[in-house]
C-alpha cells in the first residue's frame, strides 16, 4: 500500500477538502482522517466509496489504521471523530473519558474513576464481572461483593482495599525509608572511596617518587663505593708492580756479583801455580764467606719481600667493601625510616624459656631455668623485647623452628604477666601470628582466632610495624615475599615485640 507524502497537500475525494493529514488505502485513494472518523462512527456494516467500491475491506482497513494512529496515548472512548486525551477511566463502564465526557458521566459510587488505563478489565471480578472492592487475606486475592456473599470466599474475613493498601503503603514507606538510608550510606561510601582513591593515588605517587629517589641514591653510593674499591685495587696493583720491579733490579745486581765470583773461581781453578792458588784462595775465601753470609740474610729478606710485594691485600679490600656497604645500608634504613635492631629481655622470660647469650634467640626448655623472681616476668613460656616502640616504621626477620608451637607479635607493656589472659593474642593488649599443630597458622587478637587460608612453607618470617599508620603486618620471606595478615589498630601505648615457644625456638636475625 502506498503512503501519501506527509508534506504533500491532497484533496479528499469524499469531502473535496485539501489536507496534509490523509491516509492512502490499498485502492490507491487518499482520504482525510475527518472523513475516516465519520465513517467509523456511522458505519456498522459494509461501506463502499463511489470511486472504487472497495467494500468492507475499506472500513476494516480504516479501523486498523485508526487504531495505529491513536495507540501512542490513552484517548477518550467517546470522542470518535478525533483523538482527545482521556483524564480518567471508569472501571464500571470500562471506558476512558476526556474532560467533556467526564462532566456528564454518572456520579454514582459504583462508577469508580481511576487514572487513565487500558487494563480496565483487570479491575473487575472474572467470575461475577463486578468491581473488585475487598481483599481476602486467606486466599491473598482481591474479591467483589458477590464473591463474599455467595461465592468461593463466603464466610472469609475480608478487608477493604483501602485498609490493605494503607498497611502496604506504610510497609513500603518503611522499606523506602530504609532503602533511602542505605542509599545515602552507599553514596557516602562511594564518596569516601572516591576520596580514598585520590588519596591512594597521591600516596602511591609519593611512595614511588621516594623509592625512585632512594634507589637513585643507592646506585650513586654503590657507584662511589665501586670506584673507591677499584681505585684501591689499582693502587695495590701499581704498588705491587713497583715492588716487583725494584726486587728484580736488586736480584739482577746480586746475580751480576755472583756471575763475577763464578768467573773468578773458574779462572782460579785453571791456574797451574800451586802457591798462587793457595794464597789467592785463602784471601778470597774470607771475602766469599762474608759474601755468603750476607747473601743468605739478603735472600731471606728478599723472599719475604717478594711474598709481601707480590701479594694483594685482599683484607683491606674486604674491609673497604664491608664498611662501605654498611654505610649504604644505614642510608637505606634512614631512607625508608625503618629500624630493625632487637634484643630479648631476660627479665620478662618465663622459666621454661632459655635466652641465648646474644639475646637474639628464645628456645623452649624442659629444664626450669630458675630465673630470678621479678614483677615483669611471665608465668608461661613467653618473652618481650628489651626495647619498646612508640613511633616510626620497624621491620624484623625472625627464623623459626620447623616443629612445635610458637607465637610472634606485639603487645603493650601493661599486658598481664600471669594467668590465662596473659597469653599473647588472648587479650585486647596484644596481636600475634601463631603456629600450632605443626601446620596450622592463625592470627589472634582479644581471643579471636582467624585461621590463615593458606599454608606457610617458609621458616623465615617478617614482622612489620608502622606505629603512626596503626599497622602490624606479617610476611613470609620467600621468593616472592607473601603477605600473610595485617592488623589495623590505633595504638595507644608503647609496643614490645613478643614471642612464645613450646617445644620450638625463634631467633631474630641481624
Amino acid at each position: 500500500m502506498a503512503s501519501a507524502d506527509p508534506t504533500e497537500t491532497l484533496t479528499c475525494p469524499n469531502c473535496q477538502n485539501t489536507s496534509t493529514d490523509t491516509s492512502t488505502l490499498k485502492c490507491e485513494h487518499n482520504f482525510c482522517w475527518v472523513c475516516i472518523d465519520c465513517v467509523l462512527d456511522k458505519q456498522k456494516g459494509v461501506h463502499t466509496h463511489h470511486d472504487c467500491r472497495a467494500g468492507e475491506r475499506t472500513v476494516q482497513e480504516w479501523r486498523i489504521q485508526d487504531v495505529g494512529r491513536h495507540s501512542s496515548a490513552i484517548t477518550c472512548t467517546y470522542c470518535v471523530h478525533s483523538s482527545v486525551p482521556a483524564v480518567k477511566s471508569c472501571v464500571m463502564c470500562e471506558a476512558s473519558l476526556c474532560d467533556t465526557h467526564l462532566s456528564v458521566h454518572s456520579k454514582s459510587p459504583e462508577h469508580v474513576l481511576i487514572e487513565p488505563t487500558t487494563a480496565l478489565r483487570n479491575r473487575k471480578c472474572t467470575v461475577h464481572k463486578k468491581i473488585l472492592e475487598y481483599y481476602c487475606p486467606a486466599d491473598a486475592t482481591c474479591v467483589c461483593v458477590s464473591c463474599i456473599l455467595f461465592g468461593d470466599h463466603r464466610g472469609h474475613r475480608v478487608e477493604t482495599l483501602e485498609e490493605v493498601s494503607g498497611r502496604k503503603k506504610k510497609r513500603l514507606e518503611s522499606d523506602l525509608k530504609k532503602l533511602n538510608s542505605r542509599n545515602v550510606d552507599m553514596e557516602k561510601k562511594i564518596q569516601t572511596l572516591h576520596s580514598r582513591t585520590g588519596e591512594a593515588e597521591e600516596k602511591t605517587s609519593d611512595v614511588r617518587d621516594r623509592v625512585t629517589a632512594l634507589f637513585r641514591d643507592i646506585r650513586r653510593q654503590l657507584d662511589a663505593l665501586e670506584k673507591r674499591v677499584l681505585s684501591e685495587i689499582s693502587r695495590q696493583e701499581e704498588q705491587l708492580s713497583l715492588s716487583v720491579s725494584k726486587l728484580i733490579q736488586q736480584l739482577e745486581l746480586q746475580k751480576d756479583e755472583l756471575s763475577q765470583r763464578i768467573s773468578y773461581l773458574e779462572e782460579l781453578c785453571t791456574k797451574t801455580d800451586p802457591l798462587f792458588v793457595i794464597q789467592e784462595q785463602e784471601s778470597e775465601r774470607e771475602d766469599f764467606c762474608d759474601l755468603e753470609e750476607g747473601v743468605a740474610d739478603a735472600r731471606d729478606q728478599r723472599d719475604r719481600q717478594i711474598y709481601r710485594g707480590t701479594t694483594m691485600d685482599e683484607g683491606l679490600i674486604s674491609v673497604t667493601l664491608h664498611t662501605g656497604l654498611c654505610d649504604i645500608m644505614d642510608i637505606i634504613k634512614k631512607g625508608i625510616n625503618m629500624q630493625g635492631d632487637l634484643l630479648l629481655d631476660v627479665n620478662t622470660a618465663g622459666n621454661d624459656i632459655h635466652i641465648s647469650g646474644d639475646l637474639k634467640a628464645a628456645s623452649w626448655s624442659h629444664i626450669d631455668q630458675n630465673h630470678p623472681e621479678k614483677a615483669g616476668r611471665f608465668q608461661y613460656d613467653q618473652v618481650l623485647s628489651t626495647r619498646s616502640f612508640t613511633s616510626g616504621r620497624h621491620f624484623w626477620e625472625v627464623e623459626t623452628s620447623e616443629t612445635g608451637v610458637w607465637f610472634m607479635g606485639m603487645c603493650y607493656p601493661s599486658i598481664d604477666r600471669k594467668g590465662r589472659q596473659s597469653w599473647i593474642g588472648d587479650n585486647n593488649k596484644s596481636w600475634c601470628l601463631r603456629r600450632y599443630d605443626n601446620v596450622q597458622y592463625s592470627v589472634i587478637h582479644d581471643g579471636k582466632w582467624v585461621q590463615l587460608p593458606h599454608s606457610v612453607s617458609c621458616h623465615v618470617l617478617g614482622i612489620y610495624l608502622d606505629y603512626e599508620a596503626g599497622q602490624l603486618s606479617f610476611y613470609e620471606l620467600r621468593e616472592p615475599i607473601r603477605h600473610l595478615h595485617t592488623f589495623t589498630v590505633t595504638f595507644i601505648e608503647p609496643l614490645h615485640v613478643a614471642f612464645s615457644v613450646y617445644k620450638s625456638w625463634v631467633r631474630v636475625k641481624g
